[in-house]
Order: structure tokens, then C-alpha cells, then sequence
């Protein structure tokens, strides 16, 4: 097979494909026997068909059915032995064939190479996280009010399940020291997720850009028609929806990419939630600090 590579940028490649003779040969071979089994022409059994007659009746059947199988065979074997990381489905184009051969090219995307190391030992900081007698008082108060209540004792307690005021107090400080604790771990995922951003500066496919894009679309529509607007309403919002969120869809594939890397990078196994693995592997390998 013979293979030539153009490179339009970082993630943008023209590939020229040409098969072996034989490959091409063997292919044809292949299909005009299926094609033999299977033909009816007078005067002839099925299996037992001439090829020159095979060809006279079932000729472009059969051209049209090796292009189809060869292409993508001897495609997926360029992609292969060339060690490209395809994002999307390739432009097949130049496409020349015969009893004999086959050449044609392709433009594909794929994954923008990356040279990042500097995700490990990321600057954390923790904010501690105290939850005060105020806070508690200020919780209860809130809770009182909602209900017309005036005094803040174990009926009051009672009324929420809680055998007396101050279990009732414990359970509402650690309550709001996990809603602390659940903030502090969103803020420092924003953190490194933007640290991610900055640290890195590559082309992002554009195919994959479109592709999410089409997706938050999708969803944002699905809760324009939730909320009540109309079919014609929610397609005269569409534009500017698009707009507004090509960036936040761009921004997610560059995250993607980098995830990506770093799960190569340290063996993490390419998988649905890899976005979950590879954040709780930068969490481990963070470098901590508390701060007030």
C-alpha cells in the first residue's frame, strides 16, 4: 500500500491512499464470486456463470461493491499504520478504480497532538471550613420564619423529627458543613479546570466543536419548549442560542482533549467517566495548601 500524508495544520491532514494490485485484484475475486452464487441469467446455473458474462450483467454491481468494501478496508489500514487519531468521519474524494487498482484521497481531523506536563503537583487551595453557632441560630431562624413560628424550642424541634432542639441544631451544622464542603470542591474544580485552560494552547478540531455544539443546542431547545415557548419561538431563538454557546462548546473539547492526554499520559483507562478519573487523580497528585 502505498501512503503519502499532507499536513494543512495541527489537526487537518489530506491522505493519498493507494492499494496493493493484488489487494485489489483478490477483492474483486471476492465479490464476483458472492455475485455468482447468487446471479440469475438464462441459460446459466448460479455458481456456474462465466466471468465474461458475470461482468457483462453484473459489472457496476460489482465495481460499486468493491469500492465500498476496499475503500474502508484499506482506509482503516492507512489510518492504522500512519497512527492517526481520527475525530470524525473522513471526505472521500479522487476515487479511481479498476480491475486492477485503486487510489483515492481522504481529509481527515484528528486529536491535536499536546505536550503538557505541567498537570501534576497543581496549587490547590483549601479553604477550611468552620460552620459557627451564628450560622446555625441564623439557619433556624430563617426556618422559623417560613413557618410563623416564634420560639425556637424542642417543639419546635419535634415538628422536623428530632427528639429535642439540640439534635436538631447538630444535624443543621453538619449539614451546612457538607454544603461548605460540596462548594469548596466545586470552587477548586473551576480552579484547576481553568488552570487546565490557561497552562495549554493548541487547535481544537472543529468537527468535535460543531459536533458538542449541536448537542448543548439540542438540550437548551429541549428546555426553551420545557418552559413553554412554542416551536417557532424556540427557532427564532436558535441563532442567537448558537452563538452564544459556541464558545462554552469549544471551551468543552479543549477539556476534553487535555483529559484525554493527562488519561494517556498516566495509564488512566479511556472510559465513559474518564472526566471523573482523571480530576480525582489531579486532586491526589495536587499540591495542598489551606487557607482562610
Amino acid at each position: 500500500m502505498k501512503i503519502e500524508t499532507k499536513k494543512f495544520d495541527s489537526t487537518k491532514r489530506e491522505i493519498y491512499i493507494e492499494a496493493d494490485t493484488e489487494v485489489v485484484k483478490k477483492k474483486f475475486e471476492d465479490v464476483f464470486s458472492r455475485i455468482n452464487k447468487k446471479a440469475k441469467i438464462p441459460g446459466f446455473r448460479p455458481g456456474r456463470i462465466p466471468i465474461d458474462v458475470l461482468e457483462k450483467y453484473y459489472g457496476k454491481e460489482a465495481h460499486q461493491q468493491v469500492m465500498q468494501e476496499l475503500i474502508l478496508q484499506v482506509y482503516n489500514e492507512a489510518i492504522e499504520k500512519e497512527k492517526l487519531e481520527v475525530v470524525d468521519y473522513p471526505d472521500i474524494y479522487d476515487i479511481k478504480l479498476d480491475r486492477n487498482n485503486l487510489s483515492f484521497k481522504a481529509k481527515v481531523e484528528i486529536m491535536p497532538q499536546i505536550n503538557f506536563k505541567n498537570y501534576r503537583r497543581i496549587k490547590i487551595n483549601y479553604k477550611k471550613i468552620e460552620v459557627s453557632d451564628e450560622e446555625v441560630e441564623q439557619y433556624l431562624n430563617s426556618l422559623a420564619q417560613s413557618r410563623k413560628i416564634d420560639a425556637l424550642d424542642d417543639n419546635f424541634a419535634r415538628s422536623f423529627g428530632f427528639p429535642d432542639i439540640t439534635e436538631m441544631k447538630k444535624s443543621i451544622k453538619a449539614q451546612l458543613f457538607i454544603q461548605k464542603e460540596n462548594e469548596n470542591r466545586r470552587r477548586i474544580e473551576r480552579d484547576i479546570l481553568d488552570y487546565l485552560l490557561k497552562e495549554t494552547d493548541f487547535k481544537v478540531p472543529s468537527s468535535l466543536v460543531e459536533r458538542k455544539l449541536q448537542e448543548l443546542l439540542h438540550q437548551a431547545k429541549i428546555e426553551l419548549a420545557l418552559k413553554g415557548l412554542s416551536k417557532e419561538e424556540v427557532e427564532k431563538k436558535e441563532e442567537g442560542l448558537s452563538q452564544e454557546l459556541k464558545r462554552e462548546a469549544e471551551r468543552l473539547v479543549r477539556l476534553n482533549v487535555i483529559f484525554s492526554h493527562i488519561a494517556k499520559e498516566e495509564n488512566i483507562p479511556q472510559q465513559e467517566n474518564i472526566f471523573q478519573y482523571v480530576l480525582e487523580f489531579l486532586f491526589r497528585e495536587g499540591d495542598w495548601q489551606v487557607v482562610d
